[in-house]
């Protein structure tokens, strides 16, 4: 006696993995692009425009890193 067993496999999953990396991908850019350009914004200030913000010098990067990726 045989047995025939059948397994379907749909692309879809495949398709969603690759189009979840993409979203992840473009995700990661955009808040890249955030970050370095608040950075370099706030590196333009002067110590009185910074100042006036209330930020110093020091805390450029973490302001920049809290305004792409949060806390």
């Amino acid at each position: 006696m045989a047995y025939v067993t059948t397994t379907r496999i749909e692309a879809r999953h495949g398709a969603g993995r690759i189009s979840g990396l993409f979203d992840s991908l473009k995700t990661a850019i955009a808040r890249r692009r955030i970050y370095s350009q608040t950075l370099s914004e706030l590196n333009q200030l002067s110590d009185r425009e910074l100042a006036d913000l209330g930020l110093s010098r020091f805390s450029i990067v973490q302001t920049a890193y809290e305004a792409a990726y949060g806390e």
